[in-house]
């Protein structure tokens, strides 16, 4: 769970997160308290101070779900404030829904919308010098890269390329300068004076980025550093952690063996079983509705079956049948096999739709009943693609150490695969999610499969 929190939030951004939410609770706690002071005493501040939690919670929900907790990427002012309100409006609604609900937890019309005025000046002004900071590069981990390679180079990108990644290069030192001549920070060929860098630009953490250690790795410099309290990180495993997928081009199979994780134990592993089988019964149950009327327009809008069923290739590479909601023409590949790609002619038009709102993976529910599958893992791919992609895909197998899911790692970080190149891409981050898997992570993932559901991202 700590590798997904710094993937998404950085340190400086946990804290963004937190400021915004205490401003949030005290804008509506101020405003009560302005209004009703003489009350103060009589114990209901307590009780409001709950309500208000509630307000902060919805607020905060509905910004995360309208992607304004991403500080990655640099959102126009006009586009930043229409989502704001937009985030805000979905939370006046769903807090109007729950006072119907539960009456007796209503805050006054006078308060509340005094309240929401208060919250909205107080978050564009948090808002405003947060992003000035992640201009500036203000409060970010001061790092010194060793090495100029490819690697160094990736590392370089996923830094700088990021206004939130809550780290700033300040020096580069060993290997040739040519390769990150293109870089902000300066570059140092010798690496006796490594010790020296650190202390001239104030160095918190060392990255290790050789792409070839072997008898070029500068033990004496590294431990010297260590000892004053810097930490020294390996790049392979510093650009998972900032990531949150691992760089298969990169990586060799001593790393693979001696690394932590790549491992479930025995419990976790009959906890994940219990909750699929609880989930899916729970999901066929409540999901009966959507199901009828979907298998009636499917019968109704195209001839052929209502479910669709492929061989796909499972845990320990075994072959199952997974179920979906058929969404493409029955003749779909009466010329054999292919990628799905964007417009696919053979989806038609409600098949399209059920894809968007991934309608037509409610039938796998069935696959995780029956234990071929589970609701979070790797997804599940055709036999024919696998023995492609063993063989020109380095550790493609290991995606087959776990079991695949409807939902997964790869689902809600990179858009649905349509290629060679894609599957790489998704092994990095099924890799990642096989070497981290907890109970903890997978409801991270179906949190933010909700999220990715509801703006219809990666459905193709």
């Amino acid at each position: 769970m700590p590798y997904i929190l710094k993937r998404y939030y950085p340190a400086r951004n946990v804290f963004f997160f937190l400021g915004e939410g205490v401003l949030i609770f005290l804008a509506v706690s101020m405003v009560y308290y302005f209004f009703k002071r003489p009350v103060l005493l009589s114990g209901e501040m307590g009780f409001f101070g709950l309500r208000a939690l509630l307000v902060t919670v919805t607020f905060q929900l509905c910004l995360y779900f309208f992607d304004l907790y991403d500080l990655s990427a640099d959102i126009p002012a006009s586009e930043l404030v229409a989502r704001t309100a937009q985030a805000f409006g979905t939370g006046c609604i769903v807090l109007g829904i729950i006072y119907y609900i539960l009456p007796t937890i209503m805050i006054s019309a006078k308060i509340f919308w005094t309240g929401y005025v208060a919250i909205c000046v107080s978050v564009f002004i948090w808002r405003f010098f947060y992003h000035h900071a992640l201009e500036r590069r203000l409060f970010t981990q001061p790092v010194l890269i060793v090495g100029s390679g490819p690697l160094a180079a990736d590392i370089t990108g996923e830094i700088e390329n990021k206004r939130d990644s809550g780290y700033k290069i300040v020096a580069y030192i060993g290997g040739d300068e040519s390769v990150i001549s293109s870089a902000r920070a300066p570059f140092f060929s010798d690496v006796k004076k490594m010790e020296e860098i650190c202390r001239k630009y104030k160095v918190e953490r060392i990255i290790v980025a050789l792409d070839d250690r072997r008898g070029k790795t500068p033990i004496e410099e590294l431990l010297a550093c260590k000892l004053k309290g810097i930490r020294i990180d390996k790049g392979i495993s510093f650009y998972e952690e900032v990531t949150g997928k691992i760089l298969v081009g990169r990586v060799n199979p001593a790393w693979i063996i001696f690394s932590s994780g790549f491992r479930i134990s025995r419990l976790n592993y009959l906890l994940k079983r219990i909750a699929d089988i609880f989930l899916s019964i729970f999901g066929i149950i409540i999901s009966l509705p959507i199901t009828i009327s979907s298998a009636l327009i499917i019968k109704i809008e195209s001839p052929g079956t209502i479910f669709y069923t492929q061989e796909r290739v499972g845990e320990h590479g075994r072959i199952f049948r997974v179920i979906k909601f058929r969404s493409m023409r029955s003749d779909a590949e009466k010329d054999g096999p292919v990628w799905a790609m964007n417009n696919d002619t053979r989806v038609t038009r409600f098949g399209g739709f059920i894809r968007k709102v991934r309608i037509d993976e409610i039938p796998q529910m069935w696959n995780v009943l029956k234990g071929e599958m589970s609701f979070v893992g790797p997804r599940p791919e055709r036999p024919v693609f696998v023995e492609q992609l063993v063989k020109n895909i380095p550790y493609y197998a290991l995606r087959h150490t776990a079991k695949p899911g409807i939902t997964g790692w790869a689902q809600i970080c990179y858009p649905y695969g349509a290629s060679e190149e894609d599957a790489l891409r998704k092994l990095e981050y099924d890799l990642y999610y096989i070497k981290n898997m907890t109970l903890l992570m997978d409801l991270w993932v179906v949190f933010q499969t909700i999220k990715t559901v509801l703006f219809q991202k990666g459905a193709r």
